[in-house]
């Protein structure tokens, strides 16, 4: 990887850049260390409509004049809010990256917040609340959170519901960004053609002011492993099923990680080739493994004929088990090079640098390198990929299905 330079300003908001030669184009970034599992219950959808609502204007530009500016350079902006993070992002020609900063600093800095706006953008998100809930195979995968994590933030799903988002107003829009949007808890990158100290001067003259003091901490959340199931008229249902994991801080969340790839992660994994190949059970048939900041969780999806729902998440968790305890020294061999291929992939663009920079720097306190990355995954050693399987399925198992037959419980 191409060196990390990196920068504080005085109110602890880090600023960071990859250059990368040969490219004429730059990704900008402004990462902030907040998600959905930082909202208070009355204010579940807060983080995701916050982001929605910065590209609604600012006191200087409306809606049209923001996306007019970053398109008229032949550029784009774009946002993503996760349980823990939150990025808004933009890629532009290298010469017109002081554009994207500014733009992205104005968002952030000056949002216009107006009622109005406001009003119809809840429409747009509460439409796409709907078409969430509409798609089961989007909705199983709310209701494996739930399960997994009940009554706790990281269980809310990061939209929100309908009833959430009526109660939230323009005060409450000021308040999560005075609360959240600040020095410490934010990094602006930039990679590809790019200057640092081009970056560093933006980011003083436009992000300085600021709050200097960190950003409110989200709740800790414990893992219960509870069933919910949800009827609907469907010719499929969809199963989800959460094993508790270790978090990204944890030194076995990359062992978790690999015995997940090698237990479903493509059509060579073990799910695939018994519960589809074998058995024709699932067409949908996968697992992974998500590390949050204080815990992860494994999951296990399947998408069956509701007949074979209940043989089908059966054989999952057999399968599962017989994982961990004979996973095979070419299964982890090949895990390992399926990870290290998707991390090395997703950064050889100037995105995916920015997303990856970002992200690391606001969990670990600094750009970890993806070859520090691939060695700790080289690391991990069979017996240790077998003990993190292990260690899950002796947990509490979360289960989730959508469908005609949906599950009550786990056979």
């Amino acid at each position: 990887m191409t060196e990390v330079a990196t920068s504080r300003l005085a109110n602890g908001l880090t600023v960071a850049t990859v250059v990368m030669p040969g490219l004429r184009t730059a990704a900008v970034g402004l990462c902030a260390r907040v998600g959905a599992r930082h909202e208070q219950a009355a204010e579940n959808g807060l983080a995701h409509l916050f982001e929605h609502m910065l590209f609604k204007g600012t006191d200087v530009r409306d809606a049209r004049a923001l996306a007019e500016a970053i398109e008229d350079v032949g550029g784009a902006l774009n946002a993503w809010t996760s349980r823990d993070m939150t990025l808004f992002h933009a890629r532009v020609m290298a010469g017109d990256m002081p554009l994207a900063v500014s733009l992205l600093a104005e968002m952030v800095t000056k949002p216009r917040f107006a009622e109005a706006d406001l009003a119809l953008e809840k429409q747009v998100v509460d439409a796409e609340i709907r078409e969430a809930a509409d798609a089961a195979e989007d909705r199983v995968f709310d209701l494996l959170q739930e399960a997994a994590f009940p009554d706790q933030p990281l269980g809310r799903p990061i939209l929100g519901t309908p009833a959430t988002l009526a109660r939230i107003d323009t005060s409450a829009l000021r308040a999560w960004r005075d609360r959240s949007y600040r020095g410490p808890g934010l990094a602006l990158v930039a990679a590809g053609a790019v200057s640092h100290a081009e970056l560093v001067a933006a980011a003083a003259a436009l992000l300085d002011d600021l709050p200097s003091a960190p950003p409110a901490d989200f709740e800790r959340a414990a893992f219960a492993g509870r069933t919910l199931a949800e009827r609907r008229r469907a010719d499929v249902t969809q199963i989800a099923i959460g094993l508790p994991g270790p978090g990204v801080h944890a030194p076995d969340h990359y062992a978790a990680e690999l015995f997940a790839t090698a237990l479903g992660g493509g059509a060579s994994s073990r799910l695939f080739q018994e519960l589809r190949e074998a058995r024709g059970l699932a067409y949908s048939v996968s697992a992974s493994h998500a590390p949050y900041a204080d815990l992860g969780m494994t999951t296990l999806h399947l998408a069956t004929r509701p007949e074979d729902a209940e043989r089908a998440a059966a054989l999952a968790l057999e399968v599962a088990r017989a994982t961990a305890a004979t996973l095979a020294p070419a299964e982890l061999a090949r895990a390992r090079t399926q990870v290290k291929a998707g991390l090395l992939m997703g950064l050889e663009g100037c995105a995916g640098q920015v997303g990856w920079v970002g992200q690391t720097l606001l969990t670990h306190g600094r750009a970890v390198p993806p070859e520090e990355v691939e060695a700790a995954i080289d690391s991990v050693s069979l017996e240790e990929a077998r003990a993190a399987g292990a260690a899950m399925l002796a947990g509490p198992v979360a289960l989730a299905s959508v469908g005609p037959r949906p599950l009550k419980r786990l056979p």
